[in-house]
């Protein structure tokens, strides 16, 4: 009773949690009866918009054919059930890091969703979702820095591990208090424009949706992430690993796929993530990786051992982004009281090959990659 009424202290002040164990968490795809993925369908693709502490995510990413990366962002987050904010994030990186990124951050005035809570609506911005649930129109004139109209179609089937792509916190697993969930479409066909000040950047190329929601505050749903989004010709390959504080057994939990045009080859929760090189940031302490390594393994349909993997040089960074200067209040609020958590996202874009093995039969590609070191706490 002495952890519950900690635990509920915590969700509440933000305080650090009890040691509860890796047993009060409940991994995705790591429970009796559960499937490697499931395929997402139109259902899957709705906005949750939490009562409780939550923040919820639709994420765009594009990898240009100019050489152009960037991701879009709409941001929908619940403070105690008492506040609610939305913000719309724009960044865009130009090719070969040659100028500073555009990186815009708008809150969100007049918010809502359709009846189905499939598409979003705020002034100066929309969020579509298709009839048949294939594509999404995104619209923007929130910031006259960067105007956006694109539509990203899905090319290869989407995707959660396990059941439902959720990863469930708490001593009672009948009686969760936290949760967290990725969903992905990880290979889209993306058109469209974003103008800056400088001009129009023709967004053309390949596109990976991630759709996330965090049932509780971020920084006790997890300590680090490793993020992986590698676009090529031929494959698209997607990881997501975070690891949990202490305070759940600093469990390693780890979303993955990899897919090619209309098809999707393999995708569930076995990964690895290694930062095969660091260097310690002088500003924060945190070890920045500079080389890494990321390997997924799954099984086809039809049942061969596959396998992707990807090694080398993390190269120059693209930014490290101090999540408490660029983030907005509401977010600060949830974080600012917890003690040691100090969170940095470092972001790279270098060039790799891409090694996927079916069966007996190995294929090499080169391709487009962006990876994400966070750390919190």
């Amino acid at each position: 009773m002495f952890s519950w009424a900690k635990q509920q202290l915590a969700n509440v002040a933000g305080t650090q949690e009890p040691e509860y164990g890796p047993t009060a968490i409940q991994a995705v795809g790591k429970q009796e009866g559960d499937p490697t993925h499931t395929e997402l369908t139109k259902a899957d693709m709705k906005w949750v918009t939490m009562e409780s502490t939550s923040l919820e995510t639709q994420t765009f990413y594009v990898t240009a054919d100019s050489g152009h990366f960037g991701f879009l962002q709409v941001l929908y987050s619940n403070v105690a059930g008492l506040r609610i904010t939305v913000q719309f994030n724009c960044k865009l990186f130009y090719p070969d890091n040659k100028k500073p990124a555009l990186w815009t951050s708008d809150p969100l005035e007049n918010y809502g969703f359709d009846e189905e809570q499939f598409s979003f609506y705020a002034d100066g911005i929309s969020l579509e979702l298709s009839e048949d649930g294939s594509s999404y129109i995104l619209k923007s004139a929130v910031n006259d820095n960067g105007l956006v109209n694109l539509k990203f179609t899905k090319t290869a089937p989407g995707f959660v591990a396990g059941k439902n792509g959720t990863s469930y916190y708490g001593t009672d697993p009948e009686n969760p208090w936290g949760s967290m969930r990725h969903a992905f479409w990880p290979r889209c066909s993306v058109e469209g424009v974003i103008i800056t000040k400088d001009g129009e950047v023709d967004c053309k190329g390949r596109g990976f949706l991630s759709h996330a929601l965090q049932g509780m505050k971020p920084h006790h749903a997890a300590a680090r992430w490793n993020f992986l989004n590698f676009q090529s010709p031929t494959y698209s390959v997607i990881l997501m690993e975070f690891t949990t504080p202490l305070s759940y057994g600093s469990t390693v939990v780890r979303t993955c796929g990899v897919a090619t045009d209309g098809k999707l080859l393999f995708a569930g929760t076995s990964a690895d993530v290694k930062h095969i090189e660091t260097k310690q940031d002088a500003e924060n302490e945190w070890p920045e990786p500079t080389s890494a390594s990321y390997h997924l393994e799954g099984k086809t349909e039809d049942g061969k051992e596959a396998s992707a993997h990807l090694e080398g040089s993390l190269g120059e960074r693209l930014d490290r982004v101090d999540v408490m200067a660029e983030v907005p209040g509401f977010v600060k609020a949830i974080i600012a009281s917890a003690a040691g958590t100090k969170p940095y996202i470092y972001q790279f874009a270098p060039k790799m090959t891409l090694e996927v093995k079916i069966g007996d039969e190995v294929k090499k590609e080169d391709g487009a990659m962006y990876s994400e070191a966070t750390f919190i706490s």
